[in-house]
């Protein structure tokens, strides 16, 4: 089916482990995306996402600017190596019910792959599956 350097995206945008939630917030919103990597002398050591933002910032009226965003992070990431099969990729994101996963190559961040990565490859095969058969039976 492909390997997991297939379809991961490489341009991942991080941050810091020394910024404040507050920044990490308006690096979300300037890059108009959903979620960060948070580094620590080039090496990812967690996640934030907008969900990460709402539970743990807005819903407790705690004040971003005075939140470290090691606080706020989730550490317990999951992530896949470049060269595994995508459907291990696939595999892992359903047991642990997530929407994203690092690509880590000897532990520096290489990528990300996403549930839309995911989907728009499989249905690219689809498609692409589709049109063999429909040629097969011309």
């Amino acid at each position: 089916m492909g390997q997991v350097r297939d379809i991961m995206q490489k341009n991942v945008i991080t941050i810091e482990h020394d910024k404040s939630a507050l920044d990490a917030s308006k690096m979300l919103k300037e890059k108009e995306i959903s979620f960060l990597v948070i580094q620590k002398e080039q090496n990812p050591i967690g996640l934030v996402t907008e969900r990460d933002i709402v539970q743990k910032i807005a819903a407790q009226d705690i004040k971003a600017s005075e939140l470290s965003i090691t606080e706020l992070m989730s550490k317990n990431f999951r992530w896949v190596a470049p060269e595994e099969d995508i459907e291990i990729a696939i595999q892992k994101m359903l047991n642990n019910n997530i929407r994203r996963l690092l690509v880590l190559d000897n532990e520096k961040l290489v990528g990300v792959i996403t549930q839309t990565d995911l989907a728009a490859f499989l249905r690219s095969k689809l498609l692409i599956n589709g049109t063999v058969k429909n040629l097969e039976t011309d």
